[in-house]
């Protein structure tokens, strides 16, 4: 498992969460939505970054943390 955390511009609702893959959603600034949570693998978090792309979200960063264990 990775984990990720998405910055994005602007704000989503967070019924979306369930939506983009059990993302926790968080306000972090007054234009900014931080997304983070465990991912399976790389296909997983290109179908995120898809889902992100039509709900016409503006990304301004991705980071990984490869190897994350959360048993």
């Amino acid at each position: 498992m990775e984990q990720v955390e998405i910055l994005i511009r602007g704000h989503i609702d967070s019924h979306w969460s369930e939506w983009l893959g059990g993302l926790q959603i968080t306000y972090v600034e007054q234009d900014r939505t931080r997304l983070t949570g465990a991912i399976a693998d790389q296909a997983m978090l290109h179908g995120i970054l898809t889902k992100l792309r039509d709900l016409d979200a503006k990304i301004i960063s991705v980071h990984l943390q490869e190897g994350v264990n959360h048993e």
